[in-house]
């Protein structure tokens, strides 16, 4: 069965008596290329354990399956319960847990559900749950590397460098825990329903370790702080955070400009000001 072609599908889901749910996210993918190019660029082999996300239909779980050690599903929607148990039939290393991803201790899935295994994640993201989730991902600290189909939109605020528009809170998030590239775009005929966006595939290598060595926590809330409000001058971004005084006193220790704005700075010298704040 081509779970990416549209008729199968359509039949198949009919016969579950499943309807698309916007308030999950739901977009199935109905271009083979896809999936097969997203498992092909995750380099996978009998050694790895793979994490994924909404796996909808199946597509993209048949190409995990075929290159990775095991596959370990996540899906909310018990409506698809009996389509999955058609569309994997006969993969032995696929699991699927019906349970929303959000309430999991993923790193003590990972190391009960794929012991031994290179823990790594492929998933084509729901959009409507998308920051929440790769942040959880982050935080899990359990993965080597993440490979997610996002809006492109956010992909390009994951792999924003400062100076650009879409650079804020989030990239710098993504670059704590992450190097981060965009991969390729998919556009919205390749769904169905369609989105009214293009999607992107970003592959994140994970960091053994921060970037920079600075409180996290304090790192955090300078970053929010400076974002909250953009159009903002940096030192006023920090009132509610430190006073200006303290803040322009700063932002001069650093050598930056009195005027200067959260999205110029990078994070080095957004972990370099942190230092400096809360020192002084």
């Amino acid at each position: 069965m081509d779970l990416c072609n549209y008729n199968e599908m359509r039949a198949l889901l009919a016969d579950a008596g499943f309807r698309f749910s916007k308030a999950k996210g739901q977009n199935f993918l109905t271009a083979s290329w896809v999936p097969e190019r997203i498992a092909g660029e995750a380099d996978l082999g009998p050694g790895d354990g793979v994490v994924e996300i909404g796996p909808g239909v199946g597509c993209l779980t048949q190409q995990l399956a075929g290159r990775a050690g095991k596959v370990l599903a996540y899906e909310v929607d018990e409506a698809l319960r009996p389509v999955l148990a058609q569309t994997l039939r006969g993969l032995e290393n696929v699991q699927v847990l019906f349970a929303d991803v959000m309430g999991r201790d993923l790193a003590a899935d990972a190391d009960e559900l794929l012991p031994g295994m290179r823990h790594t994640v492929c998933a084509n993201l729901p959009y409507s749950i998308t920051t929440p989730v790769l942040t959880k991902l982050y935080q899990a600290r359990c993965f080597e590397s993440i490979m997610v189909m996002v809006q492109k939109e956010v992909a390009q605020r994951m792999c924003a460098r400062a100076g650009q528009s879409d650079y804020g809170a989030f990239t710098l998030l993504t670059q704590w825990y992450a190097d981060a590239e965009t991969l390729f775009t998919v556009g919205p005929e390749c769904f169905v329903p369609r989105p009214k966006v293009h999607s992107a595939v970003v592959r994140l290598t994970m960091r053994k370790a921060p970037p920079v060595d600075v409180d996290e926590n304090a790192f955090f809330k300078v970053v929010r702080a400076a974002f909250n409000m953009r159009r903002k001058t940096l030192v006023n971004a920090l009132d509610g955070l430190c006073g200006k005084e303290k803040a322009a006193a700063a932002i001069a220790q650093c050598g930056l400009d009195s005027n200067i704005r959260g999205e110029a700075l990078s994070l080095e010298q957004f972990a370099a000001l942190t230092d400096v704040i809360y020192s002084i």
